[in-house]
């Protein structure tokens, strides 16, 4: 039975036990909260284990500290690390830092033996640090919830699905409005979506009624929404400009890395993708020729790479690793 820990931070802000008043008006005003994409990793994650028929504890750190030779999957966030004095050897991913910057002394202060990141680029980025001790996990798509419409009742063209991070002003005005003039000079009916204001529902609801989607997003890790998406059957044309991560947390002063990519799984079944402006009126007649003719396997791609229980299988196979290997002489012992 794996040992599985996630927790979202909930702390007081101005007085003792705040956080539960806070969090009841929170509910109260905004409705019932939305799942952000590192709960998802982790509801999607017990999902594709319950899939395949894989017992699980979830937050039992009784369990754990009366078995400290049994591993801990602490799928995240980062401050799990520090709920406990860990004993046992730790999977921890793929909801981590964002940097090995965040956490210098990582493997010195806890007994991590592998860390899981949601994507290849930033494997790339952390094994400079991490070494093999870092691996790409991407977790599954619920193909059975994100499936094509049975109805086909397709009324609009493309959906405009608005993941733009950084230096907002300027990208309105030299991509995002670009494109819905480009849209609307070729005659493209299209909707909109902008990332965090939206409910799953409305998502879905969206991508029913559409037959493409162009997504803009500096860069991905994963990219969960996208692939929901072409597990829905709606193909993508992808902004993905490349470069260096972008974080303006990180970038340029502490971390330069490159490249990147907004759509970190992918083939020539799920669309197709620009760099620039420059090239989006002669990508979008490409792609929009390539809807009509139902030349795209979006779907088929996601079926044979990200389902629940493929991705809760790969996930299965690092816990067995982290399992049998000896214990590291740099592994944390638990001290703070």
């Amino acid at each position: 039975m794996l040992n599985i820990f996630y927790e979202e931070p909930n702390e007081d802000r101005w007085l003792p036990y705040d956080r539960y008043p806070r969090q009841f008006v929170r509910r109260l005003v905004r409705g019932k909260p939305r799942p952000g994409g590192q709960t998802r990793v982790f509801l999607n994650l017990v999902a594709g284990l319950d899939e395949i028929e894989v017992p699980y504890r979830v937050n039992d750190y009784r369990h754990a500290r009366r078995n400290p030779d049994e591993v801990a999957c602490i799928v995240g966030k980062p401050f799990v690390l520090d709920k406990m004095e860990w004993k046992n050897p730790i999977l921890f991913g793929a909801s981590v830092f964002s940097h090995p910057f965040d956490d210098p002394t990582l493997f010195e202060r806890r007994p991590v033996r592998k860390v899981l990141v949601p994507g290849p680029w930033m494997k790339a980025m952390c094994e400079p640090y991490w070494g093999e001790r870092v691996d790409a996990w991407p977790v599954g798509i619920d193909t059975a919830l994100w499936q094509p419409d049975a109805e086909g009742g397709k009324t609009c063209d493309v959906l405009l699905y608005d993941k733009v991070l950084w230096d907002r002003p300027r990208q309105e005005v030299a991509l995002i409005e670009p494109i819905r003039n480009a849209l609307r000079a070729a005659g493209i009916t299209f909707a909109e979506l902008r990332y965090g204001a939206y409910r799953e529902d409305e998502y879905q609801a969206a991508l029913r009624k559409c037959r493409g989607m162009i997504f803009l997003c500096e860069h991905e890790t994963q990219g969960i929404a996208y692939q929901q998406a072409l597990a829905s059957g709606v193909p993508i044309l992808a902004w993905d400009q490349g470069g260096p991560w972008r974080d303006p947390s990180y970038y340029p002063d502490r971390v330069v890395f490159g490249p990147v990519t907004s759509v970190p799984y992918w083939d020539d079944r799920c669309g197709e993708r620009f760099a620039g402006i420059a090239a989006f009126p002669a990508m979008l007649q490409r792609f929009m020729d390539r809807v009509h003719a139902r030349a795209y396997r979006p779907r088929e791609y996601i079926l044979e790479n990200l389902t629940l229980a493929e991705c809760a299988r790969r996930y299965l196979a690092h816990v067995a690793q982290v399992q049998a290997a000896p214990p590291r002489a740099s592994d944390g012992t638990g001290s703070r």
